[in-house]
């Protein structure tokens, strides 16, 4: 029972809601695929920014382009989640080892790509290269910026220093 209250324990629970998050993340926009291609269909065209001329050569109004970026974000999620789900079930493992170096690191590659998705992918190519930030109907930059946030603190756990005895 102590060992619940570990570090190992509290970042195989925080990997694992990262891991819960990113599948249900993949599971809606599979089921519901054409909710979420529109968000990206919007931001691409930058159809709801301020229209400022001095930007507006960025917009991407091909649908062919618009549903190809959309899908490669739902196999970028989808991988981010098998990373993740195995790197949960490394560190439900490791307990039989006591070791959790592979945990760490699967959870380490899982929490990287996921920040890489909403930091790079909805932060600043959503949200500055495309304005995302000027829209009030398509503006995903909070929810990407908590998603970030939250999977920031998790790699922090995951990887902090272990004490040599508890």
């Amino acid at each position: 029972m102590t060992r619940l209250g570990t570090l190992q324990v509290a970042a195989a629970a925080l990997t694992g809601s990262v891991a819960l998050y990113i599948t249900l993340v993949v599971f809606g926009n599979v089921t519901d695929f054409d909710t979420n291609q529109r968000f990206v269909q919007h931001v691409l065209a930058m159809d709801t920014t301020f229209k400022d001329e001095d930007l507006m050569w960025r917009a991407i109004e091909s649908r062919w382009v618009q549903n190809a970026a959309y899908i490669a974000i739902i196999v970028w999620e989808a991988l981010t989640a098998l990373v993740l789900v195995l790197a949960t079930v490394l560190w439900a493992s490791g307990w039989r080892r006591r070791s959790f170096a592979r945990a760490r690191r699967m959870s380490t590659l899982g929490l990287t790509m996921f920040m890489l998705l909403f930091g790079a992918g909805f932060v600043a190519i959503g949200g500055e290269w495309f304005a995302m930030w000027q829209s009030s109907q398509w503006n995903g930059l909070e929810a990407a910026t908590r998603n970030f946030m939250f999977a920031g603190f998790t790699l922090l756990l995951v990887n902090l220093p272990r004490p040599q005895r508890e």
